[in-house]
């Protein structure tokens, strides 16, 4: 098992993960299809922004990317593992490896918006939520969360 910097062609693969991963949290079809801008990774959102893959046996299973917000804060973007891979520590597993690179790069602070489903798996990795906001569906309400470094 590798991680990778992700290659422009991976689009399609990594954009399959992210509507898979995201609907594993029993989002309909129908909303899936409602946020198809926002789980689309294109070519160019991999050619301007920090995308590493998590590959097995040739396969991608998951991946993450980041965007620095300044030199010293970075927005951890995605993180997505497809859904039989779920609970299994490769989420865990590719979370650790963007940490290791945020202190090689000197971040003092790192952000996120998480799925409300996930933000117990960031509260168990260090990450502290300082804020909410709603989302598109009406009582839905995504946390921000932080780790500082």
């Amino acid at each position: 098992m590798t991680i990778e910097k992700a290659n422009i062609t991976d689009n399609e693969i990594l954009t399959g993960i992210t509507k898979k991963s995201k609907a594993y949290w029993g989002y309909s079809a129908a909303q899936i299809q409602k946020w198809d801008k926002n789980l689309t990774i294109s070519q160019d959102y991999i050619r301007d922004n920090n995308t590493f893959k998590l590959v097995d046996n040739d396969l991608i299973i998951g991946y993450y990317s980041y965007v620095f917000e300044n030199e010293k804060v970075v927005k951890l973007d995605n993180l997505f593992i497809l859904p039989e891979h779920i609970g299994r520590g490769f989420g865990k597993y590719l979370l650790l490896d963007f940490l290791n690179r945020m202190k090689e790069e000197k971040t003092e602070k790192i952000i996120l918006d998480s799925e409300p489903n996930a933000e117990e798996f960031y509260a168990k990795m260090g990450f502290v939520k300082i804020g909410e906001f709603e989302t598109s569906i009406k009582n839905r309400f995504m946390p921000i969360m932080e780790m500082k470094l």
